[in-house]
């Protein structure tokens, strides 16, 4: 499954985020980074992730809270979304 992680800097802290990342995500087995996407105030990140367990995603979670809040959205890639609606149009 494909998961949009929203992400809230604490503080707008972009620097304790990136020093954090010096010692790599930190990605749990099973957990799959895609891409990411940061704002430009420095505010929020979007990460496109992918597991099939979300369990993992807590692991993961756990280990970062400390700078970055969470929201976490289950997502389908809208071709897919399209393909499933189609029988029903």
């Amino acid at each position: 499954m494909l998961f949009m992680v929203v992400e809230k800097l604490k503080n707008q802290d972009g620097k304790a985020v990136y020093r954090k990342l010096q010692k790599g995500r930190g990605l749990p087995d099973g957990l799959k980074f895609v891409a990411s996407y940061v704002t430009a105030d420095l505010g929020r990140c979007f990460q496109l992730m992918e597991t099939d367990d979300i369990t993992t995603f807590q692991r993961w979670i756990a280990d970062w809270q400390e700078v970055v809040e969470f929201e976490v959205v289950p997502v389908v890639e809208g071709k897919t979304t399209r393909e499933a609606l189609e029988p029903l149009l």
